[in-house]
């Protein structure tokens, strides 16, 4: 149930570097004003040497040193390097408003470094995650002299942060307590312990989600506003580009994320939203998929959450940005790992493939229905089935959602470092869920897209949220986590406006923003789709009393009986983008 996003990344360069920090002039303390008076404090490093040159810089809430590695890096392949505090961060001035300056800002920083006589007038920005947020903010503001962006991991705000389709993560407040103040909490952050602790105390006592500040003993007046704005609405609008915005993008753009990256779902809300404009740079937006975790995006690893991938995982990133900077900016040779708009890595099969659209990716999809014998769903050795044609008359499957049970908590309270193999939720589910199982694929067969789920169902509740969770279950009985989806019921028509359910009604729910992932999925295995409503320390509790869901408590519980159809009315189902050789597809 665990998300992992918006973290600083401070682990050094690839070997790629040159092995002493030589040939770099630094200077430390250098202020930028800003259009209100107030000055950002950043660390400059300078190819010694060298006259003018293209700057790079970093915004970032994770104090500047965190990247220090880095700054060097690309300030020894000669480019200017700043790293820079956010206002209100480190040594800069003003007050830290998460995610409502750094536009502003990074105009201001762009148009400043521009104009300095080390710097030949061509500007470009570096990071991920928060940093990532950063550097679309700065192009919203469309500075002249900001020639590209490379974000990666980026934080896309009311998409997912500090809520996914409106279901808030108690992470958010460790992400807050995190950056409080001027210097960083690190050690803090990562004491999972501690966090565990403070997550069941609101659980175990059901307590209202609003109150987590107070447990926590960080009392929040941006996660009170946030609280206040549980879904996308004007509010988060100024934090994120317009359509005409993305219409006027004339820059090229590389996005990064990965299958695992806590915020793909805002690094392809970027993207989507640019391939859907009239932009005119839209051609030379590429996007980069790997088999990576958040921090895995600009320093990946082989092994990740009990997963390990083959050597071509491990894409040298500082040398495809540095590229991409020597090509965008120097009128360099194009990147060559970048052989098509879309390069994405098939897991099972550690090979990376191309394509110059999502949607050109998958060549077919498959439909499998939800099925049960005799109404028989509820755990892993007792299942229903994901098949091929739709049912006829076949009986509905029923769980039930008790809030009050606070048996996962006992589940959830050890860390795992295996969390993307471990079953433990589908073989606890205590009654609160459904399990499918497809039959054994008779193939090899590469699954790359993003899969769709539509369920048919009734609850005798006025709200509830559901989850559902794609994994592939191999010979041997292990598994391996594909992808997550979730709906709060209230939002199923539409995330910008709520809608309470009739009690006893039967409602379509769409379940349309999975993760994006690419596997191929080997013969013999099986998929597990486990569709339940979540009951975790990790996640905002739905007491499904249809009051506000932040404000909910004990008093507001309701056991909520949910009852999935898949009859020929009401045909419910899941959709796998599959991927066909040409041979295959014939």
């Amino acid at each position: 149930m665990r998300r992992y996003f918006l973290v600083a990344d401070t682990q050094s360069s690839t070997a790629e570097s040159p092995p002493a920090h030589k040939n770099v002039d630094f200077r430390w303390g250098v202020r930028i004003p800003m259009r209100d008076g107030v000055e950002l404090n950043a660390t400059l490093y300078r190819p010694r040497g060298e006259e003018a040159t293209p700057a790079i810089f970093t915004l970032t809430p994770y104090i500047a040193d965190s990247y220090h590695e880095r700054a060097f890096h690309f300030a020894q392949h000669g480019y200017a390097f700043l790293l820079v505090d956010c206002r209100g961060r480190g040594n800069s001035g003003g007050q830290f408003e998460p995610f409502v300056n750094e536009g502003r800002d990074g105009y201001d920083v762009v148009e400043w470094l521009a104009a300095q006589n080390w710097c030949n007038g061509t500007v470009t920005m570096w990071g991920g995650s928060y940093a990532g947020f950063d550097q679309w903010m700065t192009l919203k503001e469309s500075p002249p002299h900001l020639k590209t962006i490379v974000p990666a991991a980026s934080v896309h705000v009311a998409v997912d942060f500090p809520f996914f389709k409106n279901i808030s993560y108690p992470y958010t407040i460790q992400w807050l307590t995190f950056t409080s103040g001027l210097t960083g909490n690190p050690n803090l952050f990562g004491e999972h312990e501690f966090w565990v602790e403070k997550f069941c105390e609101l659980y175990l006592d059901h307590r209202p989600f609003k109150e987590l500040d107070q447990v926590i003993g960080n009392s929040s007046t941006v996660f009170q506003t946030w609280i206040e704005h549980p879904a996308p609405d004007a509010y988060w609008d100024q934090m994120a580009l317009t359509p005409d915005e993305y219409d006027g993008i004339e820059i090229p753009i590389l996005t990064i994320t990965g299958h695992y990256d806590g915020d793909q779902p805002g690094a392809f809300h970027y993207y989507r939203q640019h391939m859907r404009s009239a932009s005119p740079a839209r051609e030379t937006h590429y996007l980069v998929v790997g088999p990576w975790d958040h921090a895995g995006t600009r320093t990946p690893r082989k092994e990740i959450g009990g997963l390990t991938f083959g050597e071509a995982s491990l894409v040298d990133l500082n040398k495809l940005h540095r590229e991409w900077y020597d090509w965008t900016l120097k009128d360099g040779e194009k990147p060559e790992f970048l052989k098509g708009r879309v390069a994405y890595y098939v897991m099972g099969a550690d090979e990376w493939k191309y394509a110059d659209s999502l949607e050109e990716i998958a060549s077919e999809t498959r439909r499998l229905y939800l099925d049960s014998r005799h109404g028989e769903a509820n755990d892993v050795f007792r299942s229903g089935s994901l098949v091929d044609s739709p049912p006829a008359g076949s009986q509905p499957d029923e769980y039930t959602y008790d809030p009050l049970d606070v048996r996962p908590a006992e589940i959830e309270r050890e860390e795992l470092e295996n969390q993307l193999t471990d079953q433990r939720d589908a073989l606890n589910l205590f009654g609160n869920g459904l399990v499918y199982h497809s039959e054994p694929f008779a193939e090899d067969t590469e699954v790359s897209g993003v899969v769709r789920l539509v369920a048919w169902m009734a609850i005798d509740a006025p709200d509830i949220d559901f989850q559902a969770t794609l994994s592939e279950i191999l010979l041997d009985g292990s598994s391996v986590f594909l992808t997550r989806d979730m709906v709060r019921a209230r939002y199923r028509e539409s995330l910008r406006e709520e809608k309470l359910v009739t009690p006893g009604e039967i409602n379509r729910y769409e379940f349309d923003s999975f993760t994006f992932f690419s596997r191929l999925i080997a013969k013999g295995s099986r998929l597990r789709l486990v569709l339940t409503s979540p009951n975790s320390i990790y996640v905002q509790k739905n007491y499904a009393g249809g009051g506000v869901v932040a404000e909910e408590s004990r008093t507001d519980a309701h056991l909520v009986r949910v009852t999935l159809y898949h009859d020929s009315d009401h045909p419910s189902h899941l959709d796998l983008p599959l991927v066909r050789s040409k041979e295959e597809s014939g």
